[in-house]
């Protein structure tokens, strides 16, 4: 009575038919076991009709679950639906889609089930579904439902290259994820022709209709490829969604897997010691009263502030994405791009500040002029930030980024900024300006050393303190950072090592720079204000020096 319920249902509602499930596409679990895999090939050959209508808004309150209100996708809520009326083996053709509920019985060993066709499709989609999704449930919850789409338009909001039909797996009653033995699905894909110098690939997604990101998008953690032959692809998954089979570009700018995981040690132990290392630079400028009198002193601790909040953010990026929390994940990718803006910015301001006592030979006295600068290092970045954290609820510009990992299968997730056009668009820019305005300034800076070591020839050691004056302003001002246009469009690991190394190190590397340039404490002075207008030799050093 039950069944007969939901058949004139959608009979009367979508015009859909129902039909007893055809026996050859329900393998009983006893009678089919992972061991045919072998098989596949031999199984994609049953005939089995295209684009979904959004139908469940007319769908009578009363046949609803209590849970669909609140669900994200109506259309899951109806799929639903059907699974808890249904109480043996069916299809359902609708005008986009068939769905194919299978009534389950309790087993320990995987399940072959064989996706319902749609019209011109030549080859069935497998499916080999674990069994331990069968275990300690009610009967009623071991209803599974395959459909088969007969169009990928609403799955392809990004106009993204969909080589195989899409389908999805529902179970009744329960989100499945997480799972022990992987779900695995048999696609037969599309050929192609690469008529480009390009290199694509293959790639198993699922299609996140959370809502959580703000926009429906394929990725593809918990999944992965293996293509069996030209002509097929096992998709391997931890969860059950909606699935398909994607192309995607394999860029020159890719990183190998095994040169990835080097990296990301060099940079997990950078950061760490550049964590450690701007703590210690804060503690002490904030127990040491005369170092707080200096203006050079605050603007370094701002910079080691700046650089903390960095890394240590940096180093929970990949740990927060795994735990698929986007809002968690959209709060450290906020404070990684705030901090880095921030760093970059107060890199500026020394350089400033560095110019100015050139020129000006301590004679900087600006009336609340720390003040000043603590409004320009943090509130330009936050100022930034704000404008597109303000966006965020119609265009998702932080949160889960993943990044495809050449000679692999691979992918590597981590919380950053989503949007190519903000990151290129608006950090690029930003450090573009800092690095040539602070290029600059160490030029300037440089040229004058030279000449004092002209007028200051007789002392030996000249030449390698001079050495270590430079290197130790190249670091504040954050010329490495300069590397990354070296390796723009490209995958060149030399500088991505080169790069790993020096600015994750950075906060360690000025940690050391303030402690050999600090002065012994009977010869500070307490006051910075108007030293000297004499623009003597001395002073330029001393001036370069106490930077």
């Amino acid at each position: 009575m039950k069944n007969m319920k939901i058949l004139l249902l959608l009979i009367m509602i979508y015009e859909v038919d129902g039909q007893t499930l055809p026996t050859s596409q329900y393998q009983n679990p006893k009678t089919k076991t992972e061991s045919d895999k072998n098989n596949v090939n031999d199984m994609m050959t049953k005939p089995g009709k295209y684009h979904l209508e959004n139908f469940v808004k007319n769908l009578p309150s009363n046949s609803k679950n209590a849970d669909c209100e609140t669900m994200h996708r109506q259309e899951k809520c109806f799929l639903t639906t059907i699974l808890n009326l249904t109480n043996k083996s069916q299809t359902y053709s609708f005008i986009g889609l068939e769905m194919a509920v299978f009534t389950m019985d309790r087993t320990h060993k995987p399940v072959w089930i064989s996706a319902p066709n749609v019209p011109g499709q030549t080859k069935s989609i497998q499916t080999l579904v674990p069994a331990e999704i069968f275990q300690n449930v009610s009967q009623a919850q071991m209803n599974v439902g395959v459909v088969t789409y007969m169009s990928d338009q609403q799955f392809n909001p990004k106009n993204v290259s969909i080589m195989s039909k899409i389908i999805r797996i529902e179970v009744n009653g329960r989100v499945i994820a997480n799972l022990t033995d992987p779900l695995k699905i048999y696609f037969p894909v599309n050929n192609y022709t690469n008529q480009s110098n390009l290199q694509y690939v293959y790639s198993c997604q699922y299609f996140d209709e959370t809502g959580e990101t703000g926009n429906d998008t394929w990725r593809t953690d918990g999944c992965n490829t293996t293509q069996l032959s030209d002509e097929i692809v096992e998709c391997s998954c931890d969860h059950m969604t909606p699935f398909a089979v994607l192309l995607v570009e394999v860029g020159n700018n890719n990183i190998d897997a095994s040169q990835w995981e080097i990296l990301s040690y060099i940079s997990y132990v950078g950061c760490s010691l550049s964590t450690l290392f701007s703590a210690s630079a804060i503690l002490s400028f904030i127990l040491n009263k005369n170092v707080r009198t200096e203006v050079s002193s605050s603007i370094h601790v701002s910079l080691s502030a700046a650089l903390f909040l960095l890394n240590s953010s940096f180093m929970l990026s990949e740990w927060v994405a795994s735990l698929s929390m986007n809002g968690l994940c959209v709060f450290i990718a906020v404070t990684i791009h705030y901090s880095l803006l921030s760093s970059f910015t107060w890199m500026a301001i020394e350089a400033m500040h560095l110019y100015l006592l050139l020129a000006r030979v301590f004679n900087i006295y600006i009336k609340y002029y720390m003040v000043k600068l603590s409004l320009i290092g943090w509130g330009v970045p936050a100022a930034v930030v704000g404008s597109l954290l303000s966006l965020q609820s119609h265009y998702s510009f932080y949160g889960n980024k993943e990044i495809k990992l050449s000679s692999s299968n691979l992918t590597n997730a981590f919380c950053w900024i989503t949007e190519p056009l903000i990151l290129y668009g608006v950090n690029l820019s930003y450090v573009s300006v800092v690095f040539l305005f602070n290029t600059v300034v160490l030029i300037t800076v440089s040229r004058q050393i030279f000449k004092l070591k002209q007028v200051d020839s007789k002392n030996k050691f000249k030449s390698l303190k001079d050495a270590i004056t430079v290197l130790g302003l190249m670091c504040l001002l954050g010329s490495s950072w300069g590397l990354v246009f070296l390796g723009s469009g490209y995958t060149n690991y030399p500088v991505l090592y080169l790069f790993c190394i020096s600015n994750t190190l950075q906060g360690f590397f000025i940690f050391q720079w303030t402690c050999m340039t600090a002065r012994p404490e009977k010869k500070k002075s307490t006051h910075v204000k108007s030293l000297s207008t004499d623009n003597s030799t001395t002073e330029k050093n001393k001036a370069i020096e106490n930077t």
